[in-house]
């Protein structure tokens, strides 16, 4: 079977399954020959070997199923970056990149500062600030062991172990100091509006945020936040697309001398609180 007649199948079995066929095809089948995706199509004519096909077809069956693609390959990209990715932690999403700049906004570019990322999970926000910003330090909490240490290979990946400190713990509660920054991507979903392969593949504690409106985590963060945060320092937290106005207003609340911004990510969607104090 060559390179085209494998993709070609493969688009053919994701089609009723998935809404990028064509990507999860191309990139389960990069992953198992091993090359960019780029590479693909000059290689398109060559022939797959048996071990090579069956490899790939039982990725398609996996995903055909629901399985997230990172979780296949364990590998996500996100703001640029390469992360490692385990089914302990969820996949970074492209929303989230706006935390991300929102995050290296309130940080220069040369002056020493302090970053906490609390519900680190994969490190993703975390290194991605970390490695555009490498005078600052790094904090990273989660009441995950098994997220945490999915965070811990990010760093070691990009050589930040030395700026970075990762606590197992609850929220804000492992911080040994105040910070410049807290970005936050906690878990928001209310119960039940969870797509299918969303609840049955991702950990649902980094997915379902608590009570009616999925909002109850955010709102004992906001509640926690003031206590750890330097003066003039920054809250970057991501919610929902229909909660940006509702977690403004517990910003307001918690920051009550505060600029509370709600800013769209990259979808357009009003996602990004960014809560900026005097």
């Amino acid at each position: 079977m060559t390179v085209d007649d494998a993709l070609r199948q493969a688009m053919k079995r994701l089609s009723p399954y998935s809404s990028s066929p064509r990507l999860d095809a191309e990139v389960l089948l990069a992953h198992t020959l091993q090359m960019g995706r780029a590479s693909l199509l000059a290689h398109s004519v060559d022939s797959m070997s048996r071990e090579q096909t069956t490899a790939y077809n039982a990725l398609i069956e996996r995903r055909a199923y629901g399985e997230p693609v990172a979780y296949l390959t364990g590998h996500k990209e996100f703001f640029g970056l390469g992360l490692l990715i385990t089914p302990d932690v969820l996949v970074p999403r492209p929303e989230t990149e706006s935390v991300v700049e929102a995050c290296l906004q309130a940080l220069s570019e040369n002056e020493p500062a302090n970053l906490a990322d609390i519900g680190t999970g994969s490190g993703a926000i975390l290194v991605a600030v970390a490695e555009n910003r490498p005078q600052i330090r790094a904090y990273g909490t989660d009441i995950s062991p098994a997220a945490l240490d999915v965070a811990r290979r990010n760093c070691e990946l990009y050589g930040l172990r030395e700026r970075v400190t990762l606590s197992v713990g609850d929220l804000l509660e492992p911080l040994p100091e105040r910070v410049n920054v807290i970005a936050a991507n906690l878990p928001y979903v209310p119960p039940g509006e969870a797509t299918p392969e969303v609840a049955a593949w991702e950990p649902n504690v980094a997915v379902f945020g608590g009570g009616e409106d999925g909002t109850a985590l955010i709102r004992r963060f906001l509640a926690e936040a003031p206590n750890y945060l330097l003066p003039g320092g920054t809250v970057v937290l991501e919610t929902a697309y229909s909660q940006g106005v509702a977690v403004s207003s517990l910003a307001k609340t918690a920051f009550p001398t505060a600029e509370v911004q709600v800013l769209k990510d990259l979808a357009g969607y009003d996602r990004i609180v960014v809560v900026k104090t005097p």
